[in-house]
């Protein structure tokens, strides 16, 4: 009897089903598709009103987005594009066995390209606009391992020689040679975006299409449908700044962006998720952001077999395999899949029960197969209203065969033998003999073939050739000399920090006619700390929505004013958000033709120490701008303690090659450096950045004294000389510290009738690269020796220099070998410590009376004093002999 309840209960529950099912079909077919989210959205709703919780999932079944009946037909010749990217792939494959073959080791990968060769060519013939016509041309990051595919179609357009592929990773060739990845530094007529460092590519490309839209809502642009592609590993994505700002695109509604994600399933030791499926993961997040996700599975030999899967068991199967056995059947013979994989279910087996072996093993990946590709790319570019990902599955090292394809060793091939090179060249059809075989030759059709005609024909249609960086200077006006002058004079005994110089600055330059809708300012959540909230009002927030809300402090002078004009970038808590709007920000002169000014303003501890990989990329990509560091110095911000006291971040700035790093003191100082990055990187047009660490300690500010413009930009001069400095003793500050420095001269003065000269240091860096130059320009050429510009200040006699810094020791040490003469350092090393001011000078010996102590130490033991003097100097200096060590707390 229960048996018959459940049995007829399962066939209630089955009509039912069906009522249900036939419900909603007759809504799509009958009121369309948006109808039929809308019900079952309302159903949704109801069920949770009732108790009933979603767990919510974010995937579909594991098949391509585009179902077969919404495809267009594919646009250009598949045959002619075959034998194109297959000339492509050949020569990619050679430039890096010919390399390797030359020298041992070089490098370079061909597993990456063969396996995103169709997701590329797709787009150059399609897709992919150039600038040539006089419209934007679309941005693309490439994925920096595919570099040799993108070499390879260059050669066959003519921009580059097969001297120059020859060359590859092996720039200092005579004549030049090419890159290993993507580095404008390096081409800077070629490349764009620099995306090797994997997971930069991702969320750069992210802030560059929020960036275009922040200059075509500001009027600096027009409007276009401009896109910005991003080619990108299905490993890379592990990295943090992959996934970090996926939000802000959906946010932003950027359907400018467009992610492509090669998921080949392996990264370069084995496979991304064996245990799982990279594809639905990745899904289930970029849905879950807020992206439109198209997934392109499996090619078309697999639509007749999902046709006459009517009880949706092959999709199950897929969904129910792990990437691991997926990347098992690339290598596996066609029995092996018939059994392991169509052999679990009895209808699916029926379903390949007419196909033979070789037929199972050819079933095609989406990434391979143009037509699919070309449709996700189509509903990709006209999608509206959110940035859209591509998961494209492809086999890594395709075309390999037994040299890697679809092994975990591929990303580490790079030699092919003489038998490997010929399974290549007879995979693709290359029109290459046996004879030299070995030697991977490059080939290149002839000019009037119909291969090279077709290829050129489509770059033609679609604005020229990518990728492609402009370089010519941009004209630009020099902002008011005025706005800088005015901080030659002293503060009037007023009490004044850094960080309010700067602000002052930037808030006139925001007003200027020249400069002023160039200027934007880049700030992660910080803008109070740094007294700017009264640019909210002024300037206004950037907001692609405007302002939605009326804001809890309307009613002040100071309220939060969001604008769709608004020039600050208010990025929240995300310093490697901020640093890549500022990369937008500060190649805008390259993509756009507009000189834009960049201003990111960071709490200095968080900037290169957080997101130093970013400003190496900056330096790559050519980037212009400043840096202002912060609430800096180690012993400056009292208070914040170990996670925000900065001690490192000039020494760290010395190894940055674009980066000029300046720790000013006083107003004057601040203006002078500022108004001369204006000039050097926007009227001279150098591709470099500007580092400048300000201070919230607020004290008096002197006027400018004479004939030291020059010398606070070279990174040093004479603050106060000395008659009677018999000892030659040399006291030198930067920053915070140069008032503490001032004070022990003071000191040393009045209490021992010693005169030292003392020095502002503004930028240890620039000493430190002009002395390094001349030391090598001498030993290159010993009978035209130059002098660096610490011996034209100091001369050559021997003397004693102490260098007191509110950063670590190893910044003056930097310097000291150019000194003549002795030289010490006081710094910061070590942690930080939540106190005050005065009490961490004195915890890191670097407050006056150590600068004293110090000096007088340094006197004794040179003779120059008795040691009496010493002893008298202890006790009333309060000097500790058994003190902690700062470096070891």
């Amino acid at each position: 009897m229960i048996d018959m309840d459940n049995n007829e209960l399962a066939r209630d529950q089955e009509i039912e089903n069906k009522e249900w099912i036939d419900s909603i079909d007759y809504i799509i077919e009958n009121e369309g598709y948006e109808r039929a989210k809308e019900i079952l959205l309302l159903l949704q709703t109801r069920s949770q009103l009732k108790g009933i919780n979603f767990t919510y999932q974010g995937n579909t079944p594991y098949i391509n987005t585009i179902p077969v009946t919404e495809e267009s037909p594919y646009p250009g010749s598949r045959e002619m594009e075959r034998k194109i990217k297959s000339i492509i792939r050949w020569n990619a494959m050679a430039m890096v066995v010919r390399a390797n073959k030359e020298s041992e080791g070089i490098g370079g990968h061909i597993s990456t390209f063969a396996s995103s060769a169709s997701l590329y060519e797709v787009g150059f013939n399609h897709f992919f606009r150039g600038g040539d016509e006089g419209q934007r041309p679309d941005m693309i990051y490439f994925q920096g391992h595919a570099a040799p595919g993108i070499y390879a179609r260059s050669f066959l357009e003519g921009r580059f020689t097969e001297k120059d592929l020859e060359n590859f990773r092996r720039e200092l060739k005579p004549g030049g040679g090419l890159s290993s990845y993507p580095h404008p530094r390096s081409l800077p007529d070629y490349w764009q975006f620099p995306t090797v460092s994997m997971g930069l590519g991702p969320i750069m490309a992210i802030y560059q299409a929020r960036f275009n839209r922040y200059m075509e809502d500001k009027g600096l642009i027009a409007k276009s449908d401009q896109k910005v592609w991003a080619f990108l590993g299905d490993g890379e994505m592990d990295e943090p700044e992959s996934m970090g700002a996926l939000t802000l695109a959906a946010r932003e509604e950027l359907d400018n962006l467009i992610f492509v994600v090669n998921c080949n399933l392996q990264r370069l030791d084995g496979p991304v998720r064996g245990n799982g499926s990279i594809v639905q993961e990745l899904e289930s997040a970029f849905h879950g952001a807020g992206w439109n996700v198209i997934k392109v599975i499996h090619g078309q030999d697999w639509d007749p077999l999902f046709e006459k899967d009517k009880d949706g068991l092959l999709a199950r199967r897929f969904g129910e395999l792990v990437d691991g056995q997926r990347q098992r059947y690339i290598i596996s013979s066609g029995d092996f899949i018939r059994k392991d994989f169509f052999g679990k279910y009895e209808q699916t087996l029926r379903i390949v029960e007419h196909y033979s072996d070789e037929q199972l093993e050819k079933l095609s990946r989406g990434g391979h197969d143009p037509l699919k590709i070309y449709n996700a790319y189509k509903a990709a570019v006209n999608h509206k209203g959110a940035p859209t990902v591509i998961l494209a599955s492809t086999i890594k090292g395709y075309g390999l065969g037994e040299a890697g394809e679809g092994r975990n060793i591929t990303h580490q091939q790079k030699k092919l033998n003489e038998e490997e090179l010929k399974y290549f060249r007879g995979r693709f059809g290359i029109p290459i003999s046996d004879e030299g075989i070995g030697e991977a030759p490059f080939y290149k059709p002839a000019e009037d073939s119909e291969e090279m005609k077709y290829l050129l024909e489509l770059r033609q249609k679609l604005g020229g050739f990518l990728p492609n960086r402009v370089s010519e200077k941009v004209r630009f006006e020099m902002p008011d000399h005025a706005i800088f002058k005015e901080f030659s004079n002293d503060s009037g005994g007023k009490k004044v920090a850094t960080t309010m110089v700067l602000v002052q600055i930037l808030t006139k330059l925001l007003k200027d006619k020249n400069v002023g809708k160039l200027i934007v300012p880049i700030v992660p959540d910080e803008s109070r700390t740094f007294g700017m909230d009264s640019l909210f009002r002024q300037v206004g927030i950037y907001s692609h929505k405007g302002q939605l809300y009326e804001p809890v402090d309307s009613d002040s002078l100071m309220y939060y004013k969001e604008a769709l004009d608004g020039a600050i970038l208010e990025e929240g808590i995300n310093e490697a958000g901020s640093m890549s709007s500022f990369i937008a920000a500060g190649i805008s002169h390259s993509t756009h033709g507009v000189n834009n000014i960049p201003f990111f303003i960071f709490y200095s501890m968080f900037g290169f120490q957080r997101v130093g990989d970013l400003i190496w990329a900056a330096g790559d990509v050519r980037a212009r701008g400043f840096m202002i560091g912060g609430t800096s110095g180690r012993t400056t911000l009292a208070g914040e303690g170990l996670q925000h006291q900065d001690g490192n971040s000039h020494l760290l700035a010395l190894t940055y090659p674009s980066v000029k790093a300046y720790d000013p003191t006083f107003s004057y100082e601040v203006a002078i450096i500022v108004e001369e990055g204006i000039k050097e990187m926007y009227v001279e047009g150098k591709d470099v950045i500007y580092y400048i660490t300000v201070m919230n300690e607020k004290y008096p500010m002197p006027a400018k004294p004479p004939c030291t413009k020059s010398h606070i930009l070279k990174g040093m001069y004479q603050y106060r000389y000395e008659e009677n400095n018999i000892h030659n003793l040399n006291l030198l500050g930067s920053g915070a510290i140069l008032n503490e420095v001032i004070k022990a001269a003071d000191i040393l003065k009045s209490d021992y009738d010693i005169h030292p000269h003392v020095w502002s240091v503004t930028s240890y860096k620039n000493l430190y690269d002009d002395a390094r130059e001349v030391v090598r320009y001498n030993t290159l050429n010993p009978d035209k020796k130059k002098e660096s510009h610490i011996r034209f200040l100091v001369g050559q006699k021997p003397g004693l220099f102490i260098a007191a810094t509110d950063y670590v020791k190893a910044l003056p040490l930097s310097v000291a070998t150019y000194f003549p003469g002795q030289f010490v350092a006081l710094g910061t090393d070590g942690f930080g410590l939540s106190e005050t001011r005065s009490a961490l000078r004195d915890h890191f010996e670097v407050d006056a009376k150590h600068i004293v102590w110090t000096t007088l130490v340094q006197l004794r033991d040179n003779g120059k004093i008795d040691n009496s003097v010493l002893t008298g100097a202890r006790k009333k200096l309060s000097i500790k002999s058994d003190k902690i060590n700062p470096a070891a707390v």
